[in-house]
């Protein structure tokens, strides 16, 4: 196990078997649908929304957005900062949300105010990790692979200062033993 990790929670078989039911889910949800565009959010939901997209049968289109209310550390500073929005008009459209966790929400729900306020025909988000138990706002995903504890995690597309997000598993991470 890679330093700084002190447990592995899901390994890269178990996360792409939940992906592949995700994509399924998203199939079911969206046969019908004319204009889905999926909004990824950057930079961590990339590995999810790269897997996520090779078994989604249905017609889409991309865009994507940062936002950032970290500042290298482990926990929310709650001060909400859009880097760069999408450029896609969602006037109508099918939006679902494409995101690595939802922790205490606070980025998400100003993101979902910013993209309910275009109008979108649907607004749905899928979330890879669910963290209930950190929540700060009133907002649940519509589907999600994992519900977690509440614990620092790491890897695949969660990182720690820019760091580990290429690992291919998700584990609870401890920054005081990467020095060690």
């Amino acid at each position: 196990m890679d330093k700084g990790f002190t447990k592995i929670l899901y390994t890269r078989e178990q996360i792409e078997t939940k992906i592949k039911e995700l994509a399924q889910w998203v199939n079911e949800t969206y046969k019908d649908s004319k204009n889905l565009v999926l909004v990824g959010l950057l930079k961590g939901a990339v590995p999810f929304m790269a897997q996520l997209i090779k078994d989604i049968d249905v017609e889409y289109e991309m865009a994507f957005m940062i936002a950032s209310s970290y500042q290298g550390g482990t926990e929310s500073s709650g001060n909400v900062k859009i880097i760069m929005d999408i450029e896609t008009d969602i006037l109508d459209k099918d939006v679902l949300v494409v995101e690595d966790i939802i922790d205490s929400g606070i980025t998400l729900s100003k993101i979902s105010a910013i993209l309910k306020s275009r109008n979108p025909r649907s607004y749905k988000i899928i979330t890879l990790l669910d963290k209930p138990a950190n929540r700060k706002v009133n907002l649940k995903p519509d589907k999600c692979a994992f519900v977690v504890e509440d614990a620092f995690l790491v890897g695949y597309g969660l990182d720690y200062q820019e760091k580990f997000r290429g690992t291919p598993f998700i584990g609870i991470f401890d920054p005081k033993k990467i020095d060690r």
